[in-house]
């Protein structure tokens, strides 16, 4: 493709996916695995590419959080691959029955699953990333085009090698898959929209936003990741002082890590000291309140760092007088993304599972759950805090659109109007159901 415009790269990579949507499941199955096992046999030239990354970034002296994003190490590694084999295990998501409904007699209306089209993700500093989306649209049959950010380069330059090594043995062949290199190709994709079908931007908040702002292809994404966890007076102390240190020391990079943490005043003179003492473990700054500071040692927090996104070793801590004070700061501080309760009253994390607007929402364990993997979905593209279309850990279903498909013998929609109209069935139908 290198001797092609983006224009006609896309437009050949445009028809490729038409014919990636009628593959066949085990075609699509057989080059996940040849992928997971590229990644194995290509593991120096990967490993070399992305030290070359990390040494740049560093000497570029890039912040800590971005260059732990940037890193594709053993354990990153194997669990791209455990996730390659996760999604050829998925059942086939093309051409799934959806709904099932008899119009009249031998007019059968279905509606089937089928693919987006071409997805277009742009990325910054996330090679683990670009595995999973291309995972993720190979078997959900969409051809994809990547723009990974230069922090990045060489790392997902070496993957995408690696990839289009395996698929030169498979039926598929690469040409669903195109690499973008070019700062510039950015700007390209956001106005290409009469080829590429959606948008996928991970990154940065104010990089999301760009990406929102700047083009008219739906976007499936979240600007931000400014996640909670109240502490409730009822609340198992130990278990939420060890959830409140996985969700912000287990990866503080992740937009599922939680930025502040709502103490319920009944419990904060005994909880907060076993919070500070934990969080101590992996030194991770804290900035409290008035009240928050008249138990513990830490920085003063600002209304402003309530909106902070820190991806990094920092929390903010606030002790609250009531559930619904903290209920109210998650309202008004949250990004929509993930937010969790610890209590052992039933009845109230019922009641935040439906009053918290969020994409994911928890109870009693680490908001750090929130992500395809571990929610079986495979792997996933993005974490989406939209309410159309998509909403949380994307995964397959998040990558399929649908079409009607009606079958019938020679109907017209004369017989169904005027004064003498034929009445419809619109009988609904079990998927499997025989037709009648």
């Amino acid at each position: 493709m290198a001797d092609h415009t983006i224009q006609e790269s896309i437009y050949i990579l445009k028809k490729s996916s038409t014919r990636l949507s009628v593959s066949t499941d085990k075609q699509r199955n057989d080059l996940l695995l040849a992928i997971g096992q590229g990644l194995v046999d290509d593991w120096a030239e990967i490993e070399r590419a992305n030290a070359l990354d990390l040494s740049a970034a560093e000497a570029n002296g890039e912040k800590e959080a971005l260059v732990k994003r940037l890193v594709f190490d053993i354990e990153k590694r194997d669990s791209v691959i455990a996730g390659l084999k996760q999604v050829a295990a998925l059942q086939d998501p093309i051409g799934r029955v959806l709904e099932r409904r008899l119009l009249d007699t031998s007019l059968l209306l279905e509606r089937v699953s089928f693919p987006i089209g071409v997805i277009g993700m742009i990325f910054e500093s996330r090679p683990d990333a670009l595995v999973q989306i291309v995972s993720l649209c190979l078997k959900s049959g969409n051809g994809i085009i990547l723009k990974g950010g230069k922090e990045a380069a060489h790392t997902n330059a070496a993957l995408v090698a690696s990839i289009y090594k395996s698929a030169a043995s498979s039926p598929l062949g690469s040409e669903w898959l195109l690499l973008l290199t070019s700062h510039s190709d950015v700007d390209v994709m956001l106005k290409m929209d009469g080829l590429i079908d959606l948008l996928i931007p991970r990154g940065s908040n104010a990089f999301v936003k760009y990406v929102m702002d700047n083009t008219s292809i739906p976007v499936l994404g979240h600007a931000a990741g400014i996640c909670h966890m109240y502490v409730d007076k009822e609340a198992d102390l130990a278990m939420a002082s060890e959830c409140a240190f996985d969700s912000k020391t287990q990866y503080p990079a992740a937009c599922n890590a939680i930025e502040t943490i709502l103490v319920h005043k009944d419990i904060a003179p005994v909880f907060l000291l076993m919070l500070a003492s934990r969080m101590a473990d992996k030194q991770v700054i804290l900035h409290g309140d008035s009240q928050t500071r008249s138990y513990i040692d830490c920085l003063p927090c600002t209304q402003g760092d309530y909106d902070t996104e820190y991806l990094a070793l920092e929390l903010n801590i606030r002790v609250v007088d009531t559930y619904q004070q903290a209920l109210d700061h998650i309202a008004e501080h949250g990004s929509h993304h993930t937010d969790a309760i610890i209590t052992k009253n039933k009845e109230l994390a019922n009641l935040f599972m439906r009053e918290v607007d969020s994409a994911d929402v928890m109870v009693n364990c680490s908001t750090r759950f929130a992500d395809g993997f571990r929610f079986g979905l495979g792997a996933e593209v993005g974490i989406s805090t939209a309410k159309i279309h998509a909403r949380g850990p994307v995964g397959i279903s998040g990558l399929m659109s649908s079409k009607w498909l009606l079958q019938g013998d020679g109907q017209v929609v004369a017989s169904y109007t005027g004064s003498n109209a034929k009445p419809f069935l619109h009988k609904e139908l079990a998927i499997g159901e025989e037709s009648k």
